[in-house]
């Protein structure tokens, strides 16, 4: 038998491979970050990303997706379809910063095939089956660099980002960083906690004390939820001007009088009900060190709270865009610094010089100095293209387009809510809303 020396392989002769110092893998990288982009953590019955772990305290199994696809619905009810405010023309690169389930990415897409729609987040809870110019891209905003260049995208846009990041600044620097001069970033979140205009919220209502609770631990997390009433002046300090900021009501639970604001309290209810598990477990549990039996009890005075039609409650949800400024063109030029000597005419020649014994020239008779002919090229004037008004999306809708001008002043909307008392509903059905539930509630 023949004595392995290291030198042959299967009788073939062979040169020893000398190690690189490198002590690593090739793939150990990307199999790592492969790996944990599909591994979800188990904890106290939900599951949670894997990639980056414990930076986002909310869950990621099919309940929450769930309860974000109707979440998207009740805001496209709550803002009549529109996908957004700021006054877009024509878009080439969008993003979406976490993006979820990837719905607003979606319709985006389909209203704009001819934009590339970038959606990002730290789990691939994404659908497969969507338009071929919208991609889902695993990756954390709060990286220190974003995986393109700056001036990139024509459009930029967050959505319920409270409680999500641990600078919400930074993260608005970096879109102004990588926004086109000219293009938007635009911002819609919720403000913690809830607010009343009549005095029927005591300070003891549960609900309220919930939201209170989850303010703190937010904020023990460095992950705040009070972020949305500042959303307008991290935009200014970015860089961002024409800034606009809306506020519209969202009723919790169909206490208003009104049929479209009562519509959407009642579908804003069903949302905080679906969700109301998730948001506490990951915050009370890893930042109070609530047992998930405390946590469980806890909250069904919570619940009973929501559907008190006595407490007339609602949130704030705010609506902040602005505009990349458009640097003029001799900042695109760069500086060009002029002199008083650059500007001065050249300097004539010296006279010929003179002699008493010179004849006199006589000059040759003139000949006709001939006219420059004005030119009969018009000067060429852009002609101003009017936008046309795109039609208002009916909801529910998996398609939204968006007016011509939807750039409002800023100012606070929001449909009127009177006090009077409707019927309580205690069955609570997780449905997608639908316009026709109007007729339904009186």
């Amino acid at each position: 038998m023949m004595e392995d020396t290291g030198s042959t392989l299967s009788g073939r002769e062979t040169t020893p491979i000398e190690a690189d110092s490198y002590k690593g893998s090739d793939a150990a990288s990307s199999l790592s970050v492969t790996s944990n982009v599909w591994r979800f953590d188990k904890e106290n019955g939900r599951t949670y990303h894997g990639y980056r772990p414990g930076v986002y305290y909310y869950p990621n199994d099919p309940t929450e997706a769930e309860r974000l696809e109707y979440q998207h619905c009740v805001i496209d009810f709550a803002l009549d379809g529109l996908l957004h405010y700021a006054p877009l023309t024509t878009l080439h690169n969008v993003l979406d910063i976490g993006t979820g389930t990837g719905d607003w990415a979606i319709q985006m897409g389909d209203a704009h095939p001819n934009a590339i729609i970038e959606g990002t987040d730290l789990s691939p809870i994404q659908p497969t089956d969507v338009p071929e110019n919208v991609k889902f891209l695993i990756d954390d905003a709060e990286q220190e660099d974003w995986a393109v260049p700056e001036d990139h995208y024509d459009y930029i846009h967050t959505r319920f980002m409270m409680g999500c990041f641990q600078d919400f600044p930074g993260i608005i620097k970096q879109g102004f960083k990588h926004t086109k001069p000219g293009g938007w970033m635009e911002s819609q979140d919720l403000m913690h906690p809830p607010f009343c205009d009549d005095g029927t919220m005591p300070d003891d209502w549960p609900f309220k004390e919930w939201s209170e609770t989850m303010n703190t631990a937010s904020k023990q997390a460095n992950r705040p939820l009070t972020v949305a009433h500042k959303l307008k002046r991290w935009y200014i300090e970015a860089g961002f001007e024409d800034v606009h900021e809306i506020v519209i009501k969202l009723p919790i639970n169909s206490w208003p009088r009104h049929k479209h604001p009562k519509t959407l309290g009642k579908y804003w209810a069903e949302n905080l009900l679906a969700g109301l598990q998730g948001f506490t477990l990951g915050l009370f549990s890893r930042e109070l060190n609530w047992s998930k039996t405390e946590i469980e009890v806890y909250l069904v005075n919570i619940r009973k709270s929501l559907t008190d039609h006595k407490v007339h409650a609602y949130h704030k949800y705010y609506i902040v865009y602005g505009r990349k400024p458009i640097p003029p063109p001799e900042e695109a030029l760069g500086a060009l610094t002029l002199t008083a000597s650059d500007l001065a005419p050249p300097p004539l020649p010296p006279p010929p010089p003179t002699s008493s014994n010179t004849t006199p020239i006589i000059p040759r008779s003139k000949s006709p100095t001939p006219t420059a002919e004005p030119s009969s090229d018009p000067i060429a004037v852009p002609n101003a293209t009017d936008s046309v008004p795109l039609p208002s999306l009916p909801h529910p809708s998996p398609h939204a387009e968006q007016p011509s001008d939807p750039s409002p002043d800023p100012q606070t909307h929001g449909h009127e809510i009177a006090d009077k008392e409707p019927v309580v509903s205690e069955n609570v059905v997780l449905n997608p809303p639908d316009p026709q539930d109007d007729e339904q509630i009186q």
